[in-house]
């Protein structure tokens, strides 16, 4: 934050003539001048404890103690427990360490490394030392409470980025000439009820919307099953609302619906379609009803469809995820999704500066699971493998 950086700035200045009251009464005002969340700012500035931050606004309030002329010598005053305790630091940073962590005869191998934990098992080794004070080594030691971070991708395929530019080119290829090209996906799954949304919305002081504290399906409402399709050109999206499951005939029928409703409107001299999609899921590269789907689709509007898949493990790159299915999240956060009504008013109500607009649909159909596509019926499929890895790229003419 700027805010913290201005505050160590002035700290670094000042530290070498202040006294050990000066520096708390600095620290104090500062704190006080930023008003709500002061201590915890000027705490993470300059390292001074929150404890002596507050002492320091509490002889602010009563001047009179301000007023001796007392001041503790440099070095005064009870010793640290990490100077008292000489084993103390490296008892703890043993007991953290990542090597030490996967140690299996380590004691908080299988538990959550909490400051009281630490403090307990620290005890059983002979230190005297309250979690408080551990919290303090820990940040002195460089250590911070962290997340989990997704960034691993799993195992790269050598042709990734050579599959990212074959789509690049045929994207730019069929724009020039005017073709839609579209990004398709199912977003994540939503149960439907007065359940908790990630994210938080603005509500009077102390009035919080009450949802449920269990996330147990409403079997009389069931979830809500998003599948998306993006126009890449005109930046606008589709969303079919699903109630049943999340299929290959309901992803294509998804993209019929659009088609109907919204690319042949855009697009009245398209002979041809492009499909973005993943490799797995519903619209997967190995997918047998999807491509069985899609043959169904091509016959009924005459369009050449061709598909490329993106390589496995990068399906954050696909251009829904970023500019429809991020956008939506954003939109319903802090609202619990009641209805499927709500669901599809808050999606079809999702807007960007960029000009982002979207409709969106129930589909009330059931589509059941466990559909075959038999033998007989993949090879009527007029469908065409690119030489470039063709498990990826193909394309499919009507029959």
């Amino acid at each position: 934050m700027a805010e913290e950086k201005i505050i160590r700035e002035k700290y670094m200045k000042l530290v070498p003539v202040m006294t050990e009251r000066s520096k708390r009464t600095w620290a104090a005002t500062e704190a006080l001048a930023i008003g709500r969340g002061g201590i915890s700012v000027v705490s993470r500035a300059t390292g001074i404890d929150r404890n002596t931050i507050a002492k320091g606004i509490r002889e602010l309030d009563t001047p009179e103690t301000l007023a001796t002329d007392r001041i503790r010598r440099q070095g005064g005053g009870r010793k640290r427990s990490s100077v008292i305790d000489t084993t103390l630091t490296r008892d703890l940073e043993h007991l953290i360490d990542p090597v030490t962590r996967g140690d299996p005869e380590s004691p908080l191998r299988w538990t959550c490394k909490s400051v009281r934990k630490l403090s307990a098992e620290l005890g059983r080794k002979g230190h005297q030392v309250s979690h408080t004070v551990v919290a303090a080594l820990l940040h002195e030691m460089g250590y911070s409470l962290q997340a989990n971070r997704k960034v691993r991708e799993g195992k790269e395929h050598p042709d990734r980025n050579a599959q990212f530019e074959k789509i690049n080119r045929e994207v730019r290829h069929r724009l020039s000439r005017r073709q839609p090209v579209i990004s398709v996906d199912c977003k994540k799954k939503e149960l439907v009820g007065d359940f908790k949304n990630q994210g938080r919305e603005w509500h009077p002081k102390g009035q919080p919307e009450e949802v449920r504290v269990h996330d147990f399906k409403l079997k009389e409402l069931g979830k809500a099953i998003p599948y998306g399709v993006y126009d890449v050109h005109r930046n606008t999206g589709w969303v079919s609302v699903g109630v049943s499951h999340e299929t290959a005939a309901f992803a294509v029928a998804t993209i019929g619906r659009w088609w109907k409703q919204m690319g042949l409107k855009s697009y009245p001299k398209a002979r041809s379609l492009q499909i973005v999609a993943d490799s797995g899921g519903s619209n997967g590269s190995r997918v047998r009803l999807w491509k069985w789907e899609l043959q169904n689709l091509a016959k009924q509007t005459g369009l050449t469809i061709s598909v490329n898949h993106l390589p496995a493990g990068t399906s954050k790159w696909n251009k829904i995820e970023h500019r429809l299915f991020s956008y939506i999240t954003q939109n319903w956060r802090g609202k619990p999704l009641l209805t499927h009504a709500t669901v599809v008013n808050l999606i079809s109500n999702t807007r960007t500066k960029a000009g982002l607009k979207v409709r969106c649909v129930l589909d009330r159909k059931h589509y059941p699971l466990k559909v075959d596509v038999t033998d007989k019926q993949m090879a009527s499929i007029r469908i065409t493998r690119d030489d470039f890895h063709g498990e990826w790229n193909y394309t499919i003419r009507p029959q």
